[in-house]
């Protein structure tokens, strides 16, 4: 799965260095476009966003049940709340709780989170990082359309444990002023360091970590699609 020219040592030793990094090239090409091809056209999407009464997913059947009005209304008062508060709206698929749940069986990105909680695998998040703790990875699916964001927070949570976090970046092609952008953010608020979401590059950061995701733009050529989650003990 992962792409056997990734330079291991040199990357452990940037991301020791800089807390963060974004690796080109994590995935074997041919896995890289059958999961771009899984997420643009197989994936029974949800949208996750943040109401006053807290954070929910309004499951793909509600948001078919639903006309175009009422859609955009569920993404407006998600921006509405991000003007006083912490906010986000995307669309979502979270591969844990479907494997869990037994639903839409034969979706590819059921064998993709059985690897990600592997041996192979977790054993190299381990020679990665150099975080000896990590001991299983949570996964869920994104994809970012015109108007969608992720406000400013940090990742951290006593209670999963979570010690670095990841994105698999999986848009075929993005332009960097489509938006999108996973910005990093320092305590006076200042953006400190940016990565665009390149195709098959894994975006890899400590926990805690200030960050956002920046909104997307009516121009953007096409949905920001990732595989994310955090490395946990």
């Amino acid at each position: 799965m992962i792409d056997p020219g990734i330079d291991l040592e040199y990357w452990r030793a940037e991301l020791a260095r800089r807390t963060r990094v974004q690796v080109a090239g994590w995935l074997q090409p041919a896995l890289a476009a059958e999961l771009q091809r899984c997420l643009a056209h197989d994936v029974p999407w949800g949208l996750a966003h943040r109401t006053a009464e807290g954070s929910v997913t309004t499951r793909p059947e509600a948001l078919a049940a639903l006309d175009a009005a009422g859609r955009a209304a569920l993404l407006a008062d998600a921006q509405a709340l991000a003007a006083r508060d912490y906010a986000f709206a995307y669309d979502a698929y979270h591969m844990v709780s479907a494997y869990k749940e037994g639903r839409d069986l034969g979706l590819l990105l059921h064998r993709v989170l059985e690897f990600m909680n592997s041996p192979d695998y977790l054993g190299f998040a381990r020679a990665l990082t150099g975080e000896p703790r990590i001991r299983r990875a949570s996964a869920q699916a994104t994809r970012y359309r015109p108007g969608q964001f992720l406000k400013y927070h940090t990742d951290i949570d006593s209670l999963e444990g979570r010690l670095y976090a990841y994105v698999v970046n999986l848009s075929a092609r993005w332009e960097a002023d489509w938006g999108g952008l996973l910005q990093f953010i320092d305590e006076s608020g200042a953006v400190v360091d940016t990565f665009v979401p390149r195709f098959n590059s894994l975006s890899l950061f400590k926990v805690p970590q200030g960050h956002a995701v920046s909104m997307v733009a009516p121009w953007a050529g096409e949905p920001r699609l990732a595989i994310t989650g955090w490395f946990m003990a």
